[in-house]
């Protein structure tokens, strides 16, 4: 192990419950802007089903982890988008265990009064669908349809996520307004709409009806200004800052942006003169207590201090978002191990293996400069054995 994985001087950090857990107080809500995490799930490395988490195998959750780490973002004041693609939808999630991570989230939520927004997309289908003519559109509509019924049923907010199967069979923009203003009509509840770039699904290019993007983002913006009384707001996950603007300057009124942007989340929750962006970040699952401290200096009325908790924050995410971009989970859940959210470093469709050990261990000592870790001690003896594993001995 190079030296560079020794942990620096810090201050020690939150005193842990009898479980090990880091025992944070809760803390108020946030006032200045709409904060969600969208949060991993903990996998059970220790399930009796046969071959249960391998990347062939069924999935097999530890329920109590996985709400803990819930209880700890609401803890912050940060609400839980729950069942997205950090919680790996479409990466080894399947859809029955995505609804049991709805409801039990949902009654969680409840429990505690934390906010929650629940992803409703089409996973249920199989893929490559076996039509791909005009009767596709309809089933790909009855699963939005299903997933919604059970995200509303389950008193949760939806987002509502694109669809590999919608941009397969999709023909053009006409399909997408057709698809999204039925659905966007029969919610009860305005919905969060989310545009998932290509970096984060490959499948999902040309979203919208179109690979050109100011093409897609006319449809998207057409489909908005049509129902905009149904949608809160819009969740952008492009990595490009400069569109996520002109969008969010285009947005009807009442209509929220929401950053999806991993890369530059520090100017777009700060703003401009115009605007400014709430956020739905997958990267604020392992900053949830830096993102609070910085919006807090944002209720404050005092964006320098937001800037000056929240910059140095950048190199993290922007590693651990690094191509192929959709392999960040396993930097999440990386350092939620480290951090002591979860006993082992085991991912739902044994994804833990995703990322090589060079990046890993940077992801350590990113993490590690920043003071994430509320027991260091512990956190250095998690990587050294996970560098052990590796046959690294140094």
């Amino acid at each position: 192990m190079g030296d560079g994985l020794v942990p620096k001087e810090q201050p020690s950090g939150p005193s842990t419950g009898p479980d090990g857990r880091p025992a944070h107080p809760r803390e108020g809500a946030l006032l200045s802007r709409t904060v969600l995490a969208a949060a991993h799930v903990v996998a059970d490395p220790y399930a009796d089903v046969a071959d249960a988490n391998t990347p062939h195998g069924p999935v097999a959750i530890d329920w109590d982890a996985t709400l803990a780490f819930r209880r700890h973002l609401w803890a912050h004041g940060l609400g839980v988008a729950e069942a997205m693609d950090t919680a790996q939808r479409g990466m080894g999630l399947d859809w029955p265990t995505a609804a049991e991570l709805i409801r039990r989230s949902a009654a969680e939520a409840r429990t505690v009064g934390g906010r929650i927004a629940c992803g409703v997309g089409t996973d249920q289908l199989p893929m490559p669908l076996p039509d791909s003519g005009p009767g596709a559109l309809i089933d790909i509509k009855r699963a939005y349809e299903e997933q919604l019924a059970l995200v509303e049923e389950a008193g949760a907010q939806a987002v509502l996520m694109a669809s590999r199967a919608l941009a397969a069979v999709a023909r053009g923009p006409e399909d997408y307004l057709d698809v999204y203003g039925d659905l966007l009509r029969q919610a009860a509840e305005p919905v969060v709409l989310h545009w998932l770039g290509p970096m984060f699904d490959p499948a999902l290019a040309g979203y919208w009806g179109s690979r050109d993007l100011d093409q897609a983002t006319a449809t998207f913006l057409e489909l908005i200004a049509a129902h905009a009384t149904k949608v809160d707001g819009v969740k952008i996950s492009l990595l490009d800052a400069d569109r996520e603007i002109a969008v969010r300057r285009a947005l009807p009124r009442g209509v929220r942006c929401y950053t999806g942007d991993d890369f530059h989340y520090p100017e777009l929750i700060e703003g401009d003169g115009h605007g400014f962006s709430h956020a739905l970040l997958g990267v604020f699952d392992p900053l949830a207590p830096l993102a609070a401290t910085a919006v807090r200096a944002l209720d404050a009325g005092d964006p320098a201090g937001f800037r000056s908790v929240l910059d140095p924050t950048v190199p993290l995410a922007r590693h651990l978002f690094a191509a192929p971009t959709r392999f960040y989970k396993t930097g999440v859940v990386l350092l939620a191990w480290l951090a002591g959210h979860q006993e082992h470093f085991t991912m739902v469709g044994g994804l833990q293996s995703a990322r090589s050990l060079p990046h890993l261990a940077r992801a350590y000592e990113l993490a590690d400069g920043l003071g994430l870790f509320p027991d260091p001690e512990r956190a250095e003896a998690r990587m050294r054995s996970l560098l052990t594993v590796y046959g690294v001995s140094r």
